[in-house]
């Protein structure tokens, strides 16, 4: 039970607001007793105070004389219902009481031998007698001019009701820093409960999705941090959920465009090879090499954008950068597709502009890859007797900082739905077109590697536009590879 978050909460914070209000306490119920005992004692001092003008330039040393005005003193004193007054001869023997009674002998006067050696004369006394009763006493040394001790005057009063008092008073505040603690606890209880149970869940979950598990769900019981970390749990395991799909899916069509060329060429292996045991005709020989180039073509373009796409998600892809005319690579792209274009009846529209545009500072290589998938994407979903137009602009004026390439076919078109997906790993909007699902991933990435923009605009029916934006050669691009 006391681990983790509730120990430390425990051990950081309840040990030490227990412990405060521990020491509050102490100090209210030391603070009732002195409040009270000096109440006592304030009024034990007020009431001696009159001893001294009736004692007053006392010049005696006969012991008679000062019990005699000790006497006068006693039977004349107001307050004899609440405070016994006791006379003491120099010797320390009690020779007179107000109440008439004598005094027990055993009970000792400590504050009497105290009183003659403190300074003011005077000296009190907190303790018990020997009947049980609680008292406070204060002696009142009586000197002459010479400054000889003739007798003292003791006052005596029962503090019985006070310590109960103070005993009440006292219990009050124990019993308030008892209920302020069980409250405390009870809210930091509850507290953290509030926050260990639903930490609890995660756990769990978190342990349930590492195993593959993520059709789990955390309920949200409160509108908080927590709460909002639950939501985010379950759109986690959503997301995670969708791209283990989405993997499992690119892993069958990779699978399955592996397995395409690879049937191709043993078949047409194993062809050429039986038939090489007799006489092979011209004709075969050269429609088996050519699928079979075509397909190994076709292979290694998909273990490079394999590699490509490994190299982009662990940031090992390295550009190399140079100087280059980018109406010149794509010019080259074009004239590679034509033929293609050609033998599938579409029509491939390129007009290239007699101006002379900007160099563009990139990867030679990597940007004639995105022409080419981007190429090939819109060939591949055109059907026989569309367009694929492309278009290169400029505008020194309104955006001199970028060359525009536009992309645009009359294919099947992308649905809204799927639009803003299609350059996400694994995805494929079209499961019935052959691919892979990552070219155009790995294609945005190249364009952001070069700083620059892979935009598309689709419609179901209507078809796609691709807009390529690159940012043109800087005069310091040359010193920034």
């Amino acid at each position: 039970m006391f681990k983790g978050i509730t120990r430390r909460w425990v051990l950081s914070t309840m040990l030490v607001i227990f412990l405060i209000i521990s020491l509050i306490v102490t100090g209210l119920v030391f603070a009732i007793v002195h409040l009270f005992n000096s109440e006592v004692e304030r009024e034990l001092n007020s009431v001696s105070t009159e001893l001294l003008s009736v004692f007053e330039d006392y010049k005696t040393d006969n012991s008679s004389a000062f019990t005699s005005g000790a006497r006068e003193y006693v039977e004349n004193f107001h307050h004899k219902e609440n405070i016994e007054v006791m006379v003491i001869n120099s010797s320390g023997r009690i020779v007179l009481t107000s109440t008439g009674f004598s005094y027990d002998e055993s009970d000792s006067m400590p504050d009497f031998e105290d009183a003659k050696k403190n300074l003011e004369h005077k000296a009190f006394y907190h303790g018990s007698i020997s009947s049980g009763e609680t008292i406070t006493g204060l002696s009142q040394v009586i000197t002459n001019r010479t400054g000889s001790v003739v007798g003292a005057v003791r006052y005596v009063v029962s503090v019985d009701h006070v310590n109960q008092t103070i005993v009440i008073y006292s219990a009050l505040v124990i019993f308030s820093g008892l209920l302020c603690m069980f409250l405390i606890a009870l809210s930091g209880s509850y507290f953290i409960r509030s926050i260990v149970t639903p930490v609890r869940e995660l756990s769990e979950t978190a342990s349930k999705i590492a195993h593959g598990d993520f059709s789990t769900k955390i309920e949200k019981r409160n509108d908080d941090e927590i709460g909002d970390l639950c939501d985010a749990f379950t759109d986690m395991a959503k997301d995670l959920e969708a791209t283990e799909q989405m993997k499992n899916d690119f892993i069958s069509r990779v699978s399955h465009e592996l397995r395409t060329p690879l049937t191709a060429i043993k078949g047409w292996a194993e062809t050429m090879y039986l038939s090489s045991k007799r006489k092979l005709d011209r004709k075969t020989f050269d429609k088996g090499m050519s699928v079979i180039i075509n397909e190994s073509t076709r292979l290694t373009g998909i273990v490079e954008e394999l590699l490509d796409f490994s190299r982009i998600q662990t940031g090992r892809m390295v550009l190399l950068n140079e100087k280059l005319d980018i109406l010149a690579e794509l010019d080259e792209t074009i004239y590679m597709l034509r033929d293609r274009a050609v033998s599938e009846n579409k029509h491939l529209l390129y007009d290239e502009p007699e101006v002379v545009y900007p160099a563009v500072y990139g990867d030679r290589n990597r940007l004639k890859q995105v022409f080419i998938n981007i190429i090939d994407n819109a060939l591949k979903y055109t059907p026989e007797d569309g367009v694929v137009a492309i278009e290169v602009k400029y505008n020194a004026e309104t955006d001199p900082d970028y060359i525009t390439i536009i992309v645009t076919d009359t294919g099947c078109g992308i649905s809204a739905e799927d639009l803003p997906k299609v350059k996400e790993k694994f995805y494929k909007a079209n499961q019935k077109v052959n691919g892979s699902g990552i070219g155009l991933a790995v294609a945005d990435e190249i364009v952001q590697l070069h700083k620059g923009t892979l935009e598309l605009e689709s419609g179901v029916g209507v078809g796609t536009t691709v807009t390529i934006k690159l940012p043109v050669m800087k005069s310091d691009n040359s010193t920034n590879n």
